[in-house]
């Protein structure tokens, strides 16, 4: 890897900005900033360590100081984003590429800076990606032949000096972040591989000890085990991190599920109210505590100890709640409650204020960002509640046509025989709607 590095320092996945419209960053990175660095003749390197939730690892600090260039997404205001810029705007005077949607509001302080804008479309996907991806392409080629100062520290106060880059070190840094790009490629064949869980074994052997692993590559192999529904490998990555790896919330819930699907729930709750107590309510931690509870509501009924379901079933329909609270744009929480609502015994009458709510908060996100495996499966839910077959047909295949790993799946289908089960308590369940999840069910073991 003998090209210069640009280093892109932007936020993850589907973001609202403040008016609330869905960004897609992702896509915006796939159309416009790789390709703008690759036609700008460097390598592109993405900043995969803030999937774990503000935790910046060493290799962070290196890519910031020793990428010849760098790139960052103003867009929303992200701090994980503004807290990487401004080290780099200390380390280096120049090659600092700024871009952000057209029409941002910078914050006072950085109104000065000169960001090069792109252009939305009304669901947050980029409007004409070859127009900006040249303009970028232009930007980075200017920084390279003229160097000019761009840190807006070195252009207002005189006399600093940069700090001493060791270009071996540089070097070095290189060839790290080559093998990081081909390890995560890797990992991504081997959880496609018919035997994919030995796959990943045999990566996971080649890497060595987990604590002097990349952040990224740890978290991305902890993941890869969990689309594999490999629960007891997730505990076992998760715990043998470098501990301040560990120690993020995305790493903790992780852990967490995957206790609770080994049958650990206990902990597993422990685990997550510490979360909740550190960082503050989240519909993500919320909705982790209600499926603990929801598991142990099924065990408890299928054993015919009906006073512990009960009680279990109470407190899944409260985290679940909860979580629904704690951010109304995230649906998922919102439909699990309602589900449960509608088998308690008797059903809970609050569940016909939510699914208003619920249906809103779905079709807002699909609108925006066409939505994604989860927003799809949440209208199923909502269309199964309402006996309502075409609907749910139609959210079915478009639900189907979205990225989704076997675990996901089976989650899925496990809701839905839950609300098959409350139909038929209400005599509302049809053998037509049987029939589709019959059909889902045979997708699932295929």
């Amino acid at each position: 890897m003998s090209r210069a590095v640009c280093f892109i320092l932007m936020p993850f996945g589907r973001k609202p900005d403040p008016a609330g419209r869905i960004i897609d960053f992702d896509e915006i990175y796939r159309a416009i900033l790789a390709p703008a660095v690759e036609s700008a003749g460097l390598a592109c390197v993405r900043a995969d360590e803030e999937s774990g939730a503000g935790f910046i690892h060493k290799l962070m600090y290196e890519r910031l100081l020793l990428s010849e260039y760098a790139i960052a997404d103003l867009t929303i205001s992200n701090a994980n984003v503004y807290y990487e810029l401004g080290i780099r705007h200390v380390a280096r005077p120049a090659s600092t590429v700024m871009v952000m949607a057209e029409d941002t509001r910078l914050p006072f302080d950085v109104q000065g800076l000169r960001a090069l804008p792109y252009r939305l479309t009304a669901d947050g996907k980029p409007l004409d990606p070859a127009i900006d991806r040249t303009a970028l392409a232009e930007r980075l080629s200017t920084c390279q032949r003229e160097r000019a100062t761009d840190s807006p520290l070195y252009q207002l106060v005189g006399g600093l000096k940069p700090l001493p880059i060791d270009h071996e070190r540089t070097d070095v840094f290189r060839e790290q972040a080559s093998y990081s790009m081909g390890i995560k490629a890797n990992l991504a064949a081997a959880r496609r591989a018919p035997d994919a869980v030995a796959e990943l074994d045999r990566l996971a052997a080649d890497f060595g000890e987990l604590k002097q692993l990349e952040a990224g590559i740890a978290i991305d192999l902890m993941l890869s085990y969990r689309d594999v529904s490999a629960w007891a490998k997730v505990v076992a990555t998760a715990e043998s991190m470098d501990p301040a790896v560990g120690r993020t919330v995305l790493v903790r819930e992780q852990r967490a599920m995957a206790l609770n699907r080994l049958g650990r729930g206990v902990e597993a709750v422990q685990e997550l109210e510490a979360i909740i107590a550190d960082t503050g309510p989240s519909s993500e931690t919320y909705g982790l505590i209600g499926r603990v509870y929801k598991d142990a509501w099924e065990k408890a009924r299928k054993e015919g100890q009906a006073i512990a379901a009960r009680g279990h079933l109470k407190r899944a329909i409260g985290a679940y709640l909860a979580g629904f609270e704690a951010d109304w744009r995230d649906a998922y929480p919102g439909i699990n409650a309602v589900t449960l609502m509608a088998l308690s015994d008797p059903p809970d009458e609050r569940r016909h204020k939510l699914i208003p709510v619920v249906s809103y908060a779905v079709e807002q996100r699909i609108a925006r960002s066409g939505g994604d495996y989860w927003d799809h499966a949440t209208l199923f839910e909502l269309a199964l509640m309402k006996a309502d077959i075409d609907s749910a047909s139609e959210a079915l295949c478009d639900m189907m046509a979205r990225p989704f790993t076997l675990w996901m799946q089976k989650t899925t289908l496990r809701n839905a025989e839950l609300i098959i089960s409350s139909l038929r308590i209400q005599g509302l369940e049809s053998g037509a709607l049987a029939a589709l999840i019959a059909e889902f069910s045979a997708s699932t073991s295929s």
